[in-house]
């Protein structure tokens, strides 16, 4: 199964343990942008952007990690034009908060998880083997 994970700089720690955890059990991630430091040129940013857009188009899983930035947001439309098996990661509420959420988290197609690591982890894995 390949995989993406979308999200902002402050959730690499969080990122990188989901990422962990799904290539253990021997899916394959797309693209890894934690690995990049911050750009500083128009030139660098479009490179990411063309890595990370292939990435979606390869992904049959995309998770999102809460709370995300704008660039995530735009990889979560991506996911949701191409048919993307998407899970939405809010562990403080903020999916379900009618000041912060989203109306593109409520699509059918986006499930949101809230809890920990392992009940997102739980959730993903529950809900790919019944594919």
């Amino acid at each position: 199964m390949n995989f993406y994970v979308a999200s902002s700089f402050q959730n690499k720690k969080v990122v990188n343990e989901v990422s962990l955890l799904l290539k253990q059990l021997g899916w394959h991630h797309t693209y890894d942008w934690t690995q990049s430091e911050r750009v500083t040129s128009l030139e660098a940013l479009q490179k990411i952007g063309m890595l990370e857009k292939q990435a979606i188009a390869n992904s049959d899983v995309v998770v999102v990690i809460l709370p995300g930035g704008k660039g995530s947001h735009i990889e979560l439309g991506l996911a949701i034009a191409w048919g993307k098996k998407i899970f939405l990661y809010s562990p403080d509420l903020e999916a379900l908060d009618m000041q912060t959420t989203s109306t593109f988290y409520h699509l059918p197609e986006v499930q949101i998880c809230e809890g920990s690591v392992e009940e997102l982890m739980s959730t993903i894995l529950s809900s790919s083997l019944k594919k």
